[in-house]
């Protein structure tokens, strides 16, 4: 039976981490209370526009609208989570990869053959970390953890660094069968998760280069500004100055929801819903080094 604890739901509703959405759209939504604030002042103190009017009947498009602003935003946010737990897949399944090619390795490779042991020792959970900065755009100084006989100045800045060293890799691997060190068909076993790696890479960058189209993204967010620049014309009749918090409220969850949709459609970065690349990273690296040393 789950135990059911309610100081959680107050924990999150009063607590806002660094990602949250009100610090980000905190200054759109005081301009939407000034613009309010602007707006109901004229029409119910200035102009004295009165109930009968035909304004009022905005309303009536909102409602309309409602159902179909409603089914994009849940199309959108669908669609950049799909993105953001395939690339977390992807990223599970390079752990296991590493872990088992480590494995293998360990197995293969006797314990007295330090040099190749130490190779794949610090060569897997680099490939782990040159993806990752691939993936984010970084240089190639962040790119490693440590070197080894595979020195850095065989790296070319201008050509893809992870298959570099998936090509490194596997290059030492053929060194050990052709010297007799492992068996043609141990090559095989290893050939299996080699290749998983440029599948992996293959997969995330496909993820990280076709984002979502930019007419889609503005469109929503063009929709969802007008939609909420006409909610004061509409309900403020019937709200009055209510219509104030009302249309911020409306604002912050319609806004949010693109907000959150377009954090986590490119979900290989740094921000807080982002994917803990770094923490999978480091465990890459224990693994290796737990097996291997």
């Amino acid at each position: 039976m789950i135990d059911y604890n309610p100081k959680e739901w107050f924990k999150y509703i009063f607590y806002f981490q660094k990602a949250d959405t009100v610090r980000k759209l905190m200054p759109l939504i005081l301009t939407i209370m000034v613009y309010t604030s602007i707006l109901a002042y004229l029409i119910l103190k200035v102009w004295r526009i009165g109930e009968n009017t035909d304004l009022k009947n905005i309303s009536l498009m909102h409602s309309l609208l409602g159902f179909v602003i409603s089914m994009l935003l849940v199309f959108r946010t669908n669609t950049a989570y799909d993105r953001w737990w395939e690339g977390r897949r992807q990223w599970g399944a390079l752990m296991n990869c590493s872990r088992n090619l480590s494995l293998k390795i360990n197995s293969l490779v006797d314990k007295d053959n330090i040099e190749a042991r130490e190779f794949f020792r610090i060569m897997i959970p680099n490939y782990a970390f040159a993806f990752k900065n691939h993936l984010r755009g970084h240089f190639l100084s962040e790119s490693f953890t440590e070197t080894s006989t595979f020195k850095l100045s065989n790296l070319h800045l201008e050509d893809h660094i992870p298959n570099q060293i998936a090509a490194a890799i596997f290059s030492k691997a053929v060194e050990l069968q052709r010297k007799g060190l492992i068996l043609p068909e141990h090559l095989l076993i290893l050939n299996i998760e080699l290749e998983s790696f440029t599948n992996i890479c293959g997969a995330c960058e496909r993820i990280k280069n076709t984002p979502i189209p930019l007419s889609y993204s503005s469109f929503i967010k063009k929709f969802i500004f007008i939609y909420c620049l006409t909610l004061p014309i509409g309900y403020v009749f019937s709200l009055h100055f209510l219509v104030i918090p009302f249309v911020m409220f409306v604002f912050y969850i319609l806004a949010s929801l693109e907000v959150i949709a377009e954090e986590i459609e490119d979900p290989f970065g740094d921000d807080a819903n982002d994917l803990p690349i770094d923490r999978i990273c480091a465990g890459i690296q224990v693994s290796a080094n737990a097996l291997l040393k």
